[in-house]
């Protein structure tokens, strides 16, 4: 039997290490503060609306029973149903699931969308699970969360070691629980799917195809090429990869790579598709990759570039790497990759970020696309996913660069105030309850 524990807000002793929540509060109250946000409307803003923690049982192959805790915030719905990822992984806890709730919400109010945001997961490495284990504990933890998520309430999607696979299972498992007439009008629970269970084309790419698309927006307003960058990866799963394929394509070069298991670097230059075929064969590592040199963990921030994309997970750029950094732009393809004073380094140093919730939200503009598809009933082709998803994303980078140089701040803070006045007009027009 599944517990379900409702989660309250406590004073904790401070960690040494500065938290992703601590993060995400800083810089929406520093934005809140640039903006002038109405105090009643930044109390609401700076505390999530739900937080659902279950534990549940899983029988493993072996007839062993294991019990999971899995987790589900629910920052903020003034615009829309919650919106956000669900990522399987040891470091998932209720703090990094605020905090990253918090960042969707931002993210969804940025693009003009009608999102508000949520994230989850599970606490568990899913590389010591079997498929049909995976499938069982997903199966279970959606059965846990029944109606804490729903297509026009809570809509999850992939996010770190999750995929379309892991969207699919839930959605059956969800849709099996509803009622006959009800079950094929709520495929669009999940986003993310297969394509041949309601998916949207090109949903795989859109991540890292928003994260290219930044950069190049970015160029151009420099007017900058993009043939001859140097540009180095951290993680090499899908926004990384297709990040580095849609750059390679510009003529931009890939010299260093790093992942759960090493790092490599090569200032000639490294195949994308020849390292992304070694990784799939290799167990997804891309240890001993044959056309670059192993490099030191350590040393991989202070690879000569120019472009630099943390696409992996939350605080990778600390102040004890920051200084280290070679690159003029960082394009945060991870969400929360550097920390606050990761950041004041960099600035200080003259280097542009490209913030998370403006370059990494190519995925949740196609997931809007994808809940738009299934909601009406149609069937989206790629070019015509590609054509919106270029426009929507000039549409929220010229917003972004524009809203910078006028008040003259980074772009983070500027994203940050164009994301929070929207939502901030909603509350305004509508009113608080009751």
């Amino acid at each position: 039997m599944a517990t379900m524990t409702a989660v309250k807000d406590k004073k904790t002793k401070k960690a040494p290490v500065r938290g992703m929540m601590d993060n995400v509060l800083e810089q929406f109250n520093s934005a809140a503060d640039q903006v002038g946000l109405h105090p009643n409307i930044r109390k609401i803003l700076a505390i999530t609306n739900n937080e659902i923690i279950v534990n549940f049982p899983v029988k493993m192959d072996n007839g062993d029973v294991e019990i999971f805790t899995g987790y589900r915030v629910q920052h903020n719905n003034a615009l829309g149903p919650y919106k956000g990822g669900l990522r399987y992984h040891p470091t998932v806890d209720i703090d990094a699931a605020r905090a990253l709730a918090m960042w969707m919400t931002w993210k969804t109010s940025l693009a003009g969308l009608p999102y508000g945001g949520g994230k989850g997961g599970i606490k568990l490495d899913p590389s010591k699970y079997s498929q049909g284990e995976l499938e069982r504990i997903t199966r279970r933890f959606t059965f846990a969360l029944a109606d804490n998520i729903g297509p026009e309430h809570d809509i999850p999607a992939p996010d770190v070691n999750t995929s379309s696979q892991t969207m699919a299972w839930i959605a059956d498992t969800y849709m099996s629980t509803r009622p006959p007439a009800e079950r094929t009008a709520n495929q669009h629970v999940v986003t993310g799917k297969p394509e041949g269970s309601g998916g949207l084309e090109g949903r795989d790419r859109a991540t890292g195809y928003g994260v290219y698309l930044n950069i190049k927006y970015w160029a151009q307003r420099k007017n900058e090429k993009l043939k001859g960058k140097k540009f180095i990866v951290q993680g090499f799963g899908n926004v990384g990869y297709w990040a580095a394929h849609f750059l390679e394509e510009e003529g931009a070069k890939l010299v260093a790579v790093q992942d759960a298991f090493g790092s490599i670097e090569n200032q000639k230059g490294i195949t994308v598709e020849d390292l992304f075929n070694y990784s799939k064969a290799n167990n997804g590592s891309i240890v001993d990759f044959p056309e670059a040199k192993s490099l030191q963990k350590e040393n991989f921030y202070s690879t000569t570039c120019d472009i630099c994309i943390p696409a992996a997970l939350g605080n990778q750029i600390t102040k004890e790497n920051a200084g280290d950094i070679k690159a003029t732009l960082i394009a945060e393809g991870a969400n929360g990759p550097t920390n606050v004073e990761g950041e004041k380094i960099l600035l200080e140093k003259g280097v542009t970020i490209i913030p998370d919730i403006l370059c990494n939200s190519g995925g949740v503009v196609a997931s809007y696309f994808e809940w738009l598809q299934n909601r009406n009933g149609e069937l989206w082709q790629l070019e015509d996913v590609i054509a919106k998803l270029d426009k929507k994303m000039k549409d929220s980078f010229d917003k972004v660069y524009e809203y910078s140089e006028s008040e003259a701040m980074d772009f983070r803070t500027a994203a940050y105030c164009i994301a929070i006045k929207r939502i901030e007009k909603a509350y305004i027009q509508r009113g608080i309850f009751p």
